[in-house]
């Protein structure tokens, strides 16, 4: 392992106590889900489920900490949008493809978008469905994702009612933040986790 996996994992057992840690996933599982998905997951997030904790009970997100890999929220299916500017409903309940690639490069605020809401359908359900893992819920409406694949693979992004965007972090961090920053940040109450 090497000293940038290795501190991420240091961070990970400080930011989850062993008492709010599900059990790890384990390498071997680990390998079968990401064949099956037709994708590998960016570090530290691969290391720490299969290492540390295959999802948390409390942490961030800030309702029920995270995710198991490959699970959605309760709300997941049921949430109901008030800016989605599909003429599909979104639906919940297909299994999601995180091998396929993430549609965004860039924020996109569609409820800001005017242009034919048919032919942005398709980005919309997709940015929703494709090339990542949830990671949790704030609140129904509000998710927060790891991408897996393309250019924006290794960023957590937050996908809301009218809105998608990369997690920013704090104004000192590197210009793309990763699992481990986004994190770092929830522990330390800084960034987007500051209080208010």
């Amino acid at each position: 392992m090497d000293d940038a996996i290795s501190d991420a994992m240091a961070l990970m057992c400080d930011a989850f106590p062993a008492e709010v840690r599900h059990r790890p996933l384990g390498w071997e599982a680990l390998r079968e889900w990401e064949h099956r998905h037709s994708v590998v997951l960016p570090e530290p997030y691969r290391t720490f489920v299969a290492e540390i904790a295959n999802g948390t009970h409390d942490g961030p997100p800030d309702e029920g900490g995270l995710l198991p890999l490959g699970e959605k929220p309760d709300s997941w299916a049921v949430w109901e949008a008030d800016c989605w500017m599909s003429p599909l409903p979104f639906d919940g309940t297909p299994a999601r493809a995180p091998g396929r690639p993430f549609p965004l490069e860039e924020e996109w605020q569609w409820e800001y978008d005017y242009d034919d809401h048919t032919r942005r359908s398709s980005l919309l359900h997709h940015t929703y469905q494709h090339g990542s893992v949830l990671l949790g819920s704030d609140k129904p409406g509000d998710y927060w994702t790891l991408v897996v694949t393309g250019p924006q693979r290794g960023r957590v992004w937050w996908l809301r009612d009218g809105c998608a965007t990369p997690y920013s972090g704090s104004p000192a961090q590197q210009p793309r933040p990763d699992f481990r920053h986004w994190v770092r940040d929830w522990h330390v109450g800084q960034g987007w986790w500051r209080a208010e």
